[in-house]
């Protein structure tokens, strides 16, 4: 047993000796080989030390390490500005900020990602610093009853992203987030619109929901908007028979706002035909007596392509939306081409003088002018010059002041556009209406001419009336000392001529009567 032992040590000790020297020499040959004055990154499995500094930036970032991350950036950037790791590494400078949050971060993210743009305008990775700008404002969005700068400002962005970057493979993101922005801009313009339509001013809330209607088309109310605008030019036709005007003058005027009214209706039935609300719009212009338009095949695909494309909303999830803080988008198209441009807003101060100058034509009998839509151009205006109140025949006009709630006959507070009154045929004096409170158009002249002489000479001595005598209102000398030295009580004959109380003129209690246990107290 002990000789088996041996041998199997001692032929272990022979394999292990012989091993030996062929590892030593095969290590031996490796250092051999290893020439270090040649090129230290030759043959050698060891990374370049900016892209050490840059995946130890990417580290750091993925665990939250945004301030180590940009400091590792920062030095890739400043050591090795010409290495190729220095685009993305500027890149990655605005993405730590982005991705830290808060808006002190953000802006600083913004400003990275347009240096970024700046030096590398040719780079693919431009249209994404391009994109991430837009989505910086994006994620600040309010309401649409808050500040709308954020909306207005991811708008912009995304919008520079379209032109600037038309072949880029973010476009269909950018082109929804476009989308979104304005739905939230236009949700805006819309509940102003409403609100003044709730006040019967007419003329500001034509001017906001046909901004509405005209710049942002893909407007999931913009149904709602349209009709609403027709509505309104039909109550300002329909306060047009509260003014004492002519007849004739009073039809031109109601024809002219309820084509107004029609133009906006049929619009609805030509641009949206499968929308919620088309029928209201068909009902409007049959009461009216105008013939409904039919919509072309092209135009009933695009509503049809628009109306599938919007996300149906349940109750579940219209629970969620009140809970969130940033602004409801879910009823954004999904489909077609946001508008790039924004056309110059409507304004209410132009619609009243379209307003003033189609009454002045009335009044004088001259066809009014066919007026184009709100927000295009507006046709030549009639001969009279709108700043110079024009007179009719036989009579002249009264202009109240625009803005201003007109009065009715009956009293009642009219629309928010001022009337021109003519007084003279059919209207005579008594229907001239009198300006609202703080008005300052000058009182018109007077119909008929005062009666009397012409001439200012002084009337003869016989028709001259007898004067009035003379007032004397002043008390005689000595009369005010003998009535003060006269006491009332002798003025009347009474036996004491001065007592110490008036009970006419003064009032004490010390000099009432006792009555009762009083009289036999003798303090």
């Amino acid at each position: 047993m002990n000789r088996l032992a041996i041998r199997i040590l001692a032929v272990s000790l022979g394999v292990a000796m012989a091993l030996t020297p062929c590892a030593f020499a095969k290590k031996h040959k490796k250092q051999k080989d290893y020439n270090i004055s040649e090129n230290a990154l030759k043959n050698v499995k060891s990374e370049q030390p900016d892209k050490i500094l840059y995946d130890k930036a990417m580290v750091a970032m993925k665990k939250g390490h945004y301030d180590v991350a940009r400091l590792d950036l920062q030095t890739l950037l400043n050591t090795y500005s010409d290495s190729e790791y220095a685009m993305r590494a500027k890149m990655a400078v605005g993405d730590t900020w982005f991705k830290e949050g808060g808006s002190a971060a953000l802006a600083q993210a913004e400003l990275e990602y347009k240096d970024f743009i700046t030096f590398f305008p040719n780079a693919p990775e431009a249209a994404e610093a391009q994109m991430k700008v837009g989505d910086i404002w994006f994620m600040q969005m309010e309401k649409p009853d808050r500040d709308p700068q954020n909306a207005l400002n991811a708008e912009r962005e995304y919008r520079t992203m379209l032109e600037q970057f038309p072949d880029s493979p973010l476009l269909p993101q950018a082109r929804q987030k476009l989308r979104e922005a304005q739905e939230v801009l236009a949700q805006r313009q819309f509940e102003i619109g409403e609100y003044y339509f709730s006040q019967n001013n007419w003329a500001a809330s034509i001017a906001r929901l046909q901004t509405v209607a005209d710049t942002y088309p893909l407007f999931s109310r913009s149904d709602q908007a349209l009709i609403s605008i027709g509505d309104a030019y039909a109550n300002w036709a329909s306060f047009v028979s509260h003014y004492r005007i002519p007849e004739r003058a009073k039809e031109e005027l109601e024809t002219y706002y309820d084509q107004r009214a029609a133009a906006a209706w049929d619009r609805v039935c030509t641009q949206y035909p499968l929308s919620a609300h088309v029928e209201d719009a068909k009902d409007r212009l049959i009461a009216m007596g105008q013939p409904v338009p039919e919509p072309t095949a092209a135009e009933l695909a695009e509503s049809q392509a628009e109306e599938d494309s919007r996300v149906p909303v349940r109750l579940g999830k219209k629970t969620l939306l009140l809970l969130e803080h940033g602004p409801n988008t879910i009823h954004a198209a999904r489909v077609g081409e946001p508008s790039l441009t924004t056309p110059p807003p409507v304004i209410p101060k132009d619609l009243n003088e379209q307003a003033r100058v189609a009454f002045v034509d009335a009044m004088k009998g001259t066809p009014i002018p066919q007026l184009s839509l709100p927000g295009q151009p507006a046709p030549a205006q009639s001969a009279a010059n709108p700043a110079e109140t024009p007179a009719s025949e036989g009579g002249t006009v009264q202009t109240l002041e625009f803005g201003q709630v007109p009065t009715a006959n009956n009293g009642a507070p009219g629309n928010s556009v001022s009337v021109q009154v003519e007084n003279g045929e059919g209207g005579g004096a008594g229907a001239t209406e009198a300006p609202g409170a703080g008005s300052s158009t000058p009182a018109s002249p007077p119909l008929v001419a005062p009666v009397g002489p012409t001439n200012n000479q002084p009337l003869p001595p016989v028709d001259k009336p007898t004067s009035a005598p003379q007032q004397i209102n002043e008390i005689p000398a000595g009369a005010s000392q003998q009535m003060a030295a006269t006491p009332p009580a002798a003025a009347k004959g009474r036996k004491n001529p001065n007592p110490k109380f008036y009970k006419k003129e003064e009032s004490s209690s010390t000099h009432k009567k006792k009555k009762g246990l009083k009289k036999l107290n003798p303090f």
